[in-house]
């Protein structure tokens, strides 16, 4: 076998791990099931894939994301690794061949969606598969106590019975210690190993202002603060608002959200990995799988739901160690909105059967049938038809999915991809007869090869502009091709896409538990508490709440937030005197809370009290076991 460092030279170019990720590979590739705790940014792939490539066979990645599933592809197979992905956007053909390819090609990585896991024609093939290791990202949806919780992902521990001895690897930024336990009961882990990472972040100050003018305050850290940075924004109009005012004030933006089309998110999205743009106003569409180092500030002007989602968002910032910051603006209307957004994520039972029914009768389904079908659905316009709330019916299907009734991807517009379905041989004889389709065929041949093992992707705008034809006539083109049997052409949506995990049930046949409806909102409200005592805290250490949440303890503080600042500020005059006092003391002996305080006259003494205890919270000085305070 060989060693975890080659690999990582050969294909990363890097010749040593970052903590923590060398000890989670040994681990995996020793059979044992593995639970890996890495904060956003901490390098979770690379945790599966340096084993996957140590190990025989094919690693099977289990993934709710996407479009971080196709970064990662992509990433692969430029690095010469074989990978391909099946998402809840593809078509059975489609499927049908990616599957074929893990089975008799050189294929080293197959990314699933949780919803295909329990398809036929998916556990089919799997069978016929040698799989080498069993890989869950976002390990967190798995849990009812999670953030995200789906319930597609229970279905992965039947795989288990599919795929005997071989290990699982589970990945998460966020788990609070309920799910961290609940991971690994879901996944039937035959013995408890976490490896964990400090969700310490020493070079992140996390800020929060009372703030009445927003956009002024943003407009100074946007001044103030060198590089690139992120603003995040509850709803799209405001994406394009706010981008708006911040380059009329002379900063490079741009903004995003799902409402744009495949090709508009992406020239953004590289802009500013380019530093072409500076700032990114965005919803939380925006950030999940892109990896920039360099990014100095991010800015939510709208209070995110949970401090889960919020540590995920404001850990994009700082990745490359250096000083960066996380601020969130608030006021009292975000507050409301906070708790408010709760509510309105929870429609009535009646609200979200009737809705399932709409969707039902929209893509004109009949009963029982749909199972394993995937269709593009726009959310609107079905709103519009049935004359209902469109807030509802996206917070509805959100809730029918959580159910497992169906799976919704809101970012499922992938590029168009082709796969030729003949051989070199074959496609060669086809040109000499078929003059009128052998420009396009070269053309394919000439930009995007490859294309004989496993669809790739296409622009056919760039097609387009070789050929100097429209792009509607390269579109004709490539059809004319499917029909002749010489390819397969899948072209993208940027429209949502609802995949139905069972059969389409009558309304009446819809069981939504009230007592699970009623956990699962008691689940968010607290969450949206959690996030209402972070912003309004004036004391605690901003770092020490958000360890605390996710269940590491800690005395120390951060020193960088806005509450140290404010403790530090106030470290003044006989205050510092007294620190000094009680340090000289200390570097003889330790005492005791009530023989340190003795030590001093009575009209200091509450003073002195006030002293030591902001000296525990920011680490000089220490409690120990004996109930003694020791310089630390």
């Amino acid at each position: 076998m060989r060693q975890p460092e080659e690999i990582l030279e050969q294909y990363w170019g890097f010749r040593s791990f970052r903590p923590l990720q060398k000890d989670i590979v040994l681990s995996v590739v020793s059979g044992k099931d593995t639970l890996a705790l890495l904060p956003t940014g901490g390098g979770k792939s690379i945790c599966f894939q340096v084993p996957a490539l140590m190990l025989d066979g094919i690693c099977l990645v289990i993934s709710p994301l996407i479009a971080l599933m196709n970064d990662q592809v992509s990433n692969l197979n430029k690095r010469g690794i074989k990978a391909i992905a099946i998402t809840s956007g593809m078509d059975r053909k489609e499927i049908d061949i990616a599957l074929d390819n893990c089975i008799y090609g050189d294929i080293r990585f197959l990314y699933v969606s949780p919803e295909r896991l329990s398809g036929e024609l998916f556990l089919t093939r799997l069978e016929r598969m040698k799989v080498g290791l069993l890989a869950i990202d976002e390990a967190h949806c798995i849990s009812q106590w999670g953030y995200d919780f789906r319930p597609s992902y229970l279905k992965i521990s039947d795989l288990r019975e599919h795929l005997p001895g071989v290990p699982v690897l589970a990945l998460t930024a966020t788990a609070t210690p309920d799910v961290v336990n609940d991971i690994q009961d879901k996944l039937l882990f035959k013995e408890r190993n976490v490896f964990r990472k400090s969700f310490a972040r020493h070079n992140l100050a996390y800020l929060c202002f009372h703030e009445e003018n927003k956009y002024g305050r943003m407009l100074k850290i946007c001044a103030r603060i060198k590089g690139s940075g992120i603003v995040y924004v509850r709803n799209r109009r405001r994406t394009q608002e706010i981008a708006g005012f911040l380059e009329q004030n002379g900063i490079k933006t741009s903004f995003y959200h799902a409402g744009l089309s495949f090709e508009q998110r992406s020239e953004r999205q590289q802009a500013w990995l380019d530093n072409k743009t500076r700032v990114m106003v965005c919803t939380n569409a925006f950030g999940m799988g892109i990896d920039k180092p360099d990014v100095s500030f991010v800015i939510h002007i709208d209070l995110p739901d949970s401090p889960e989602a919020y540590f995920q968002e404001a850990g994009r910032a700082g990745r490359n160690e250096e000083k960066a910051y996380a601020t969130i603006l608030w006021d009292e209307t975000d507050l409301e909105d906070l708790r408010s957004n709760v509510e309105r994520s929870f429609p009535t039972i009646d609200t979200i059967k009737n809705i399932y029914q709409a969707l039902g009768n929209y893509l004109r389904l009949a009963i029982g049938s749909g199972e394993g079908q995937s269709f593009k659905v726009d959310l609107n316009d079905l709103a519009k038809n049935f004359n209902l709330d469109a807030a509802d019916v996206y917070a509805s299907l959100k809730f029918i999915e959580r159910e497992g009734l169906i799976a919704l991807s809101e970012n499922a517009a992938e590029s168009s991809k082709i796969l030729f379905t003949i051989s070199y041989e074959d496609l060669y004889n086809f040109q000499v007869f078929n003059n009128e389709l052998d420009s396009i065929i070269k053309a394919i041949l000439r930009t995007y090869p490859g294309a004989f093992s496993v669809p790739v992707k296409i622009r056919e705008a760039e097609l387009a502009r070789q050929l100097n034809m429209s792009k509607e006539k390269v579109i004709q083109k490539l059809d004319a091709l499917v029909k002749k049997n010489v390819l397969s052409y899948f072209p993208k949506t940027d429209l949502p896409v609802v995949t139905y995990l069972t059969g389409r049930l009558d309304k009446s046949r819809v069981k939504i538990s009230p007592e699970h409806y009623q956990e699962r909102k008691e689940i968010a409200e607290k969450r949206a508490r959690a996030m209402y005592e972070y912003v309004t805290n004036k004391s605690e250490c901003r770092s020490r709440m958000l360890l605390h949440y996710f269940g590491e303890n800690t005395d120390e503080r951060c020193g960088v937030c806005d509450t140290c600042i404010e403790a530090n500020k106030s470290a003044s005059g006989e205050t510092v005197s007294l620190r000094k006092k009680i340090m000289t003391l200390l570097q003889v002996q330790p005492y005791s809370y009530i023989a340190l305080t003795d030590l001093f006259p009575d009209d200091q003494k509450q003073l002195v009290i006030s002293v030591i205890r902001l000296m525990l919270d920011d680490g000089t000085i220490r409690l120990g076991d004996d109930q003694k305070i020791y310089l630390k």
